[in-house]
């Protein structure tokens, strides 16, 4: 027997992928929702100025609709939504209350530095139904927190303003260094959109929030630079298995 026939190849180590954490928190979120009684829809990252603006109460000169908010196609006919919110305007548009619907996805928007990129994941859910107050928003809030952070996290509400919801939150954890951070925003649902849906907004009312997976995954997992979900640095991702 020659000595090649005692040639044996090298052993081949096996590494086994696991999901990227965004998609895992995304997913935990989803299937959190999910157990309370949302329904997940999804639709378009390219979407027309009516859905992803008009619709919404988000008027012509609003500074967000400008250029250098925004990302528009070449011809400047539609736009790369810079929220899922949309998803949740065609949904309703085929549904009538009462109606509980999820949207999660990549929307873009022109930032970028340690704490934003131009492309992110957002989870927003609205709720319709009648007799919908901020009583039950901050409930659902509270809840949603409860369940990510554990029930020692201390939240709190502030006053905010956005043109799709009224009156309107920005919601706050405390940090471990002491410091409140913004989580998510919220409100109930201006009726203005409602009747843009069909819906009658003197029998119904609803709540909206919007959370920024990419937020909820820095602060769950101790991450300070959010481009470090991106570099495709397996050392850093396969921390997340």
């Amino acid at each position: 027997m020659s000595s090649i026939d005692n040639i044996e190849p090298p052993s081949v180590k096996e590494v086994s992928g696991s999901l990227h954490p965004i998609n895992q928190v995304k997913d935990y979120l989803l299937d959190m929702l999910a157990d309370l009684g949302f329904e997940h829809v999804d639709g378009p990252e390219v979407e027309s100025e009516e859905f992803n603006f008009d619709m919404l109460n988000i008027k012509k000169l609003h500074p967000a609709r400008q250029m250098h908010d925004t990302f528009y196609t070449e011809n400047k006919s539609s736009v790369l939504r810079t929220h899922t919110s949309p998803v949740q305007i065609r949904s309703m548009l085929k549904s009538k209350p009462p109606l509980a619907f999820t949207s999660a996805g990549k929307v873009f928007r022109k930032d970028d530095d340690a704490t934003h990129l131009p492309m992110f994941h957002q989870v927003e859910g609205i709720y319709v139904d009648e007799n919908v107050t901020f009583a039950n928003l901050k409930d659902l809030i509270h809840q949603i927190l409860y369940h990510v952070f554990g029930r020692d996290v201390e939240i709190r509400f502030r006053p905010s303003y956005f043109p799709f919801t009224e009156p309107s939150a920005e919601v706050d954890i405390l940090s471990e260094n002491g410091k409140w951070l913004e989580i998510l925003g919220c409100g109930i649902v201006n009726p203005i959109v409602i009747n843009n849906c069909n819906i009658d907004s003197e029998k119904y009312s609803g709540l909206a929030f919007g959370l920024g997976v990419e937020r909820i995954a820095m602060l769950k997992y101790g991450v300070n630079d959010i481009r470090d979900f991106y570099k495709s640095n397996l050392d850093f991702l396969t921390q997340f298995k």
